[in-house]
């Protein structure tokens, strides 16, 4: 299974349309572990184009804080398990929770007008 998580100065970024790099992670599920973890920069940001990379890369989940309606549908529509509202820092303790049963979806912070202000999210 193929995690990945936005980050931002390698910790979680709130909101996954504005990160600087993906970490992501080759988890076995069955042993709870990370076999592989690397930080990969994404393309130029744009509405459609996170999910869609990402899914060609062969994620299975992807873990933020936030992300917008679009970005939800795009990565559904592909497979790929969306878990929100997730807080912490480092990408490899988020995946350990995840896989451990700990990590549970929190509020869409892209839902949250505190995170965003009156803008939504759209992507």
């Amino acid at each position: 299974m193929k995690v990945a998580i936005p980050t931002i100065d390698g910790i979680l970024c709130p909101h996954f349309g504005h990160c600087q790099k993906f970490a992501v992670l080759d988890v076995d599920p069955d042993k709870k572990s990370i076999n592989r973890s690397e930080m990969l920069t994404p393309p130029p940001h744009e509405p459609g184009v996170l999910p869609a990379w990402l899914s060609r890369m062969g994620c299975n989940v992807i873990i933020a804080g936030g992300m917008g309606g679009r970005a939800i549908d795009l990565f559904e529509k592909s497979g790929v398990t969306v878990v929100m509202g997730a807080t912490g820092e480092k990408p490899e303790e988020i995946v350990l929770s995840y896989l451990n049963g700990e990590l549970t979806g929190g509020v869409n912070r892209c839902d949250d007008p505190a995170f965003h202000g009156d803008k939504p999210c759209d992507d």
